[in-house]
C-alpha cells in the first residue's frame, strides 16, 4: 500500500455525575422518554444554567491522568446548529479556552512497542437529545432525556497510523476514565463513543489529505472495522484519480460500509461565541493540586506494581490491570489463594473463558474472587488437582456451593497416600506388560512421551483423584525396576 493512514480521534465520555451539566435533572440510563428534563435543558427563555462542580472536578482529574495542562481559566461557548433533537438550537461547549489543554498518552501496542499519542484538548460540553426513527412510521420521535448530559470530549492529535493503534488508544482512554471513576465506559449504552477522523496521504508526504469523520462508533471492534472499511474506500477513490470529499459519515456494521451523513462543518460554521449565561470558570492552584494528590492508582502504575510486587510478566500485568474490576478481582483472589502465578493464570484463563462464553463482565461473575481463591488454595495444598479444579469451578459457577462443599459432597479429594498409590501403579504395570517392555526398550526422550499412557491409566483407575506429583516419581521408579 502506497498510502499512509492518518487518524485522529474524538472520544465523548459521559461523566458519572448524579445530575446534568447545567441543571438538577437526573442522569440515568433507560428512563422513559422525556422524563429527565428541566426548562434549563430545553433552553427555555429565562431558565439559567448552573455549572455542575462535580463535572469540573472529574475533568481536572482526567487532565492530570493524561499529563495535560489544566486550564486555570476556562470559558463556555455556544455552538450553533439546528437539529430536531437539539431544541435550544445551540450546544453549550468550550472552544478557545477548554478545561484540559495539551497532554499525551504512551500507549502499549500488541507488538510490545509504545506509541505516544498527543492529546490536543479535553473540553466539557452538554449532550443533545436523541432522534428515534425505528418505532415511528413516517415520523421521528424525539427523546430529550440526554439533553444537557455532561460529556468530556477528548480530542487527540492526528498521531495514529493504523486501526490497531486507534483501538489501543481508545482502550487506554477507556481504562483511565473507568479507573478514575469519572465514566462507566459502557459503550453499548452510549456512555462512551468515538468519532474517527481519517485521511490518506502518499507515504513520505508531509501535508495531510482531506479527512472524513465517522460519527458515533460505539465499540472497539466497530472502530477497527470502520477504519479498515473507510481506508479501503478512500484508497479506491484516490487510486482512480478521484478526490475525497470532507464530510461526516456513519458506519453500518451490518453492511460493513460507511455512508455519507452530511458535509463536514468547520468551526466557523458553528458561529461560536461566549455563552452569555455562564461566567468563566477560574481555578486556584490549591484546588488543582488537591485533585492531583487524590488520584487513584492508574492502569500503568498498577501494571508496574504487579510486575514489581508479584513478579508477573509484562504481558500478564498488562492484562490484569487493563480494567479496575479485573485488577481488584485478581488481587482479592490472590489474597485467598496465596499464590500469585496460580491466581493470575486462573483469572486470565478459566475464569475469563467462562465470562466470555456467558458474555459477562468480571464484576458480574457468579463466582466471587474470594471463593475462586479458596478453590486455588485447594490445588496448592494438594487436596485436588488442576483438572478436578476446572470441574469444580463449573459447579461453583452453576451455584452448587463453595469449593470445599463440592469437594466433600462429590468425594473429590486427591489420593495422596503413597502406599495406596504404589499399589495402584503395581496393578497398572501388571495389566500392561507389552507397554512396560516397550518403555524399558525406549530411549529416555521417548520414555517421557510414553509416560502419558501410564498416567492416563492411573488417573482412570483413581477417577482423577491420584496426585500427579506423587504418582510421577513412583511410576518412573517402578517402570525402571
Amino acid at each position: 500500500m502506497n498510502w499512509e493512514i492518518v487518524i485522529g480521534l474524538e472520544i465523548h465520555a459521559q461523566l458519572s455525575t448524579q445530575s446534568k451539566l447545567f441543571s438538577g435533572a437526573p442522569v440515568s440510563f433507560g428512563a422513559d422518554a422525556n422524563t429527565q428534563t428541566t426548562l434549563v435543558d430545553l433552553g427555555m427563555p429565562g431558565a439559567l444554567p448552573v455549572f455542575n462542580k462535580e463535572a469540573l472536578r472529574m475533568a481536572v482529574m482526567f487532565g492530570h491522568a493524561v499529563n495535560a495542562d489544566i486550564g486555570m481559566t476556562s470559558v463556555f461557548a455556544r455552538k450553533n446548529y439546528f437539529y430536531p433533537d437539539l431544541p435550544k438550537g445551540y450546544q453549550t461547549s468550550q472552544m478557545d479556552d477548554p478545561i484540559v489543554g495539551i497532554g499525551h498518552l504512551d500507549v502499549a501496542l500488541e507488538d510490545g512497542t509504545t506509541k505516544r499519542v498527543g492529546i490536543t484538548r479535553a473540553h466539557l460540553e452538554e449532550d443533545a437529545g436523541k432522534s428515534l426513527h425505528e418505532d415511528f412510521h413516517g415520523m421521528s420521535g424525539i427523546d430529550l432525556n440526554r439533553s444537557s448530559t455532561p460529556l468530556l470530549e477528548i480530542v487527540s492529535e492526528p498521531d495514529i497510523r493504523s486501526a490497531k493503534e486507534a483501538v489501543a488508544y481508545v482502550k487506554m482512554i477507556h481504562s483511565i476514565v473507568t479507573y478514575l471513576g469519572i465514566c462507566d465506559g459502557n459503550m453499548a449504552e452510549g456512555s462512551m463513543r468515538c468519532d474517527v477522523n481519517i485521511s490518506l496521504r502518499p507515504k513520505g508526504q508531509e501535508e495531510f489529505g482531506t479527512r472524513t469523520e465517522i460519527k458515533n462508533v460505539n465499540s472497539f471492534r466497530f472502530i477497527e472495522k470502520a477504519i479498515h472499511t473507510e481506508v479501503e474506500r478512500q484508497a479506491d477513490i484516490l487510486e482512480d484519480g478521484g478526490r475525497i470529499t470532507q464530510e461526516t459519515r456513519l458506519y453500518d456494521p451490518d453492511k460493513d460500509e460507511t455512508r455519507s451523513m452530511r458535509s463536514k462543518e468547520d468551526a466557523n460554521d458553528y458561529r461560536y461565541f461566549p455563552c452569555p449565561d455562564l461566567l468563566p470558570v477560574v481555578l486556584t492552584q490549591e484546588y488543582v493540586d488537591e485533585i492531583k494528590t487524590s488520584l487513584p492508582e492508574l492502569p500503568t502504575q498498577k501494571a508496574a506494581r504487579f510486575i514489581c510486587d508479584y513478579k508477573l510478566s509484562e504481558y500478564d500485568a498488562g492484562v490484569l490491570s487493563s480494567s479496575r474490576p479485573m485488577a481488584d478481582y485478581f488481587e482479592d483472589t490472590n489474597k485467598s489463594a496465596g499464590d500469585t502465578k496460580l491466581s493470575a493464570n486462573w483469572v486470565m484463563g478459566e475464569l475469563s473463558k467462562l465470562l466470555n462464553q456467558n458474555q459477562l463482565d468480571i464484576k458480574d461473575s457468579p463466582v466471587n474472587a474470594s471463593n475462586l481463591g479458596l478453590l486455588l488454595a485447594r490445588i496448592k495444598d494438594n487436596t485436588i488437582n488442576g483438572k478436578t479444579a476446572k470441574d469444580i469451578l463449573a459447579d461453583m459457577w452453576n451455584g452448587e456451593g463453595s469449593a470445599d462443599e463440592i469437594i466433600e459432597k462429590k468425594g473429590l479429594k486427591q489420593v495422596t497416600d503413597t502406599g495406596a498409590i504404589e499399589a495402584m501403579i503395581q496393578e497398572i504395570i501388571a495389566a500392561n506388560p507389552a507397554q512396560v517392555e516397550q518403555f524399558k526398550a525406549a530411549e529416555a526422550d521417548k520414555q517421557k512421551k510414553m509416560m502419558g499412557f501410564f498416567m492416563g491409566q492411573i488417573m482412570k483407575a483413581s477417577q482423577g483423584k491420584a496426585n500427579p506429583g506423587i504418582v510421577t516419581p513412583i511410576l518412573m521408579k517402578l517402570l525402571k525396576s
